[in-house]
């Protein structure tokens, strides 16, 4: 429980003053503000000075990692936090940047996902706690090498189950996992496998330091240069049936945790508008050129404009589709096309900020190089465009355009 003693003046009047037009903040109570607000210091004093150098790097900058955890973002209030602080709170990240964002969801969002959906109320009771307090650190491994918008039916990574007592036994993993991001600091991989018995996919906490396991991180990445992603090798991994998602039957109940997930994404994604909106919108503020600052010219102006209506088309996406989904209506359709849509939105923000910017918006000074960079892999995970576009179109027509 965190308390504040944050004053309404203190707080100021609005976060988001701009990049908010229609003000969808008003929904927020004071103290979700307030600890909004100690989110954007933390960020503004300790993180923004450290950004450029370690996403030029490709490293993460680890000593930010316990005093983000500290901060008690995932549920500071005696309540279960509402929906509409958790999206705020994504915002909020990726607005900073986006591998901040993307490794505070890993945990927050993908692997709490994970355990919410796919555990039995046992494991529930006895992991969630620890997710929240990040005592139990766990990564979402779905994705592999030769499988991503296939996974579903393409998911080869085999899980056996070996009887070995009455009532117990022992599962064996073989396979691998790419793209996972955050598991070299990982304590658990939330690995997906196929059962060789059923051919139905089965859920499985993994012990990242497990015999069997090798974490690789993946170099030469141009995109979310900071976040650390893997590849990892299971090969005859032994994981314990105590350590299998209770309630993960099939791939049906992966999807429900996708359904959920995409939300984040699109979150994710409204915030990189955000943040390169306000990059941009500063630098042309004091940069002079003829004489005249940039942002006195029309062609800027239309451009910062078109900015702005992006982000706030993609704030009013997410923040109807939040107040759906605590309403308990989660449907593929629904997440799939905001996040479709903000992505495609954030697409062409990010490339209007860094060329609103000019020659400096190449560098990393400006800040504008690395959100337009780091945009290219949010636009790809947690659904490709087309796949989500498929998931809306099959919805509309009732007919099912993926290939078999």
């Amino acid at each position: 429980m965190t308390t504040s003693t944050t004053t309404e003046a203190g707080l100021g009047a609005r976060l988001y003053p701009v990049a908010d037009w229609y003000d969808a903040e008003a929904l927020l109570g004071f103290d979700e503000r307030a600890v909004l607000a100690r989110l954007r210091e933390f960020l503004d004093t300790e993180a923004k000075p450290l950004l450029a150098y370690y996403w030029e790097r490709g490293e993460f900058p680890e000593q930010l990692a316990q005093p983000l955890i500290d901060l008690d973002l995932m549920e500071p209030f005696d309540a279960p936090a509402r929906g509409i602080y958790h999206g705020f709170r994504i915002f909020e990240l990726a607005r900073t940047d986006a591998s901040l964002a993307t490794w505070y969801t890993a945990q927050a969002g993908l692997f709490r996902t994970a355990i919410r959906v796919g555990a039995s109320e046992e494991q529930q009771r006895e992991w969630m706690p620890r997710v929240i307090d990040f005592s139990l650190k766990g990564v979402f491994s779905l994705t592999e090498p030769e499988h991503g918008s296939d996974i579903a039916g393409g998911l080869a990574t085999t899980a056996r189950f070996e009887a070995d007592l009455p009532g117990s036994g022992t599962w064996v993993l073989n396979g691998a996992k790419r793209w996972i991001g955050g598991a070299s600091t990982a304590d658990v991989l939330c690995v997906f496998a196929r059962d060789v018995a059923d051919g139905q996919v089965k859920g499985f906490l993994v012990d990242r330091n497990a015999h069997g396991v090798t974490v690789e991180k993946i170099h030469g990445k141009a995109s979310l240069r900071m976040m650390q992603n893997a590849h990892i090798t299971l090969a005859g991994v032994q994981v314990p049936e105590s350590m299998r998602l209770h309630n993960v039957d099939s791939f049906k109940d992966v999807a429900a945790m996708l359904r959920a997930m995409r939300s984040d994404v699109a979150w994710i994604a409204t915030g990189i508008q955000a943040g390169a909106f306000e990059a941009a919108l500063a630098y042309v503020r004091e940069r002079r050129q003829f004489g005249r600052t940039l942002g006195s010219f029309q062609l800027v102006q239309e451009k910062l404009a078109r900015m702005l209506g992006n982000l706030t088309a993609s704030l009013a996406l997410v923040v109807r589709l939040n107040e759906q989904q605590s309403q308990g209506s989660y449907r593929d359709p629904d997440s799939a096309l905001a996040k479709m849509q903000t992505s495609l939105m954030m697409r062409e923000t990010v490339a209007l900020a860094r060329e609103v910017v000019g020659g400096n918006g190449i560098t990393l000074a400006a800040d504008v190089a690395r959100f337009h960079a780091d945009a290219e892999a949010v636009y790809s995970y947690e659904g490709t465009h087309e796949v989500n576009a498929l998931i809306v179109g099959r919805a509309l027509t009732g007919e099912s355009a993926f290939t078999h």
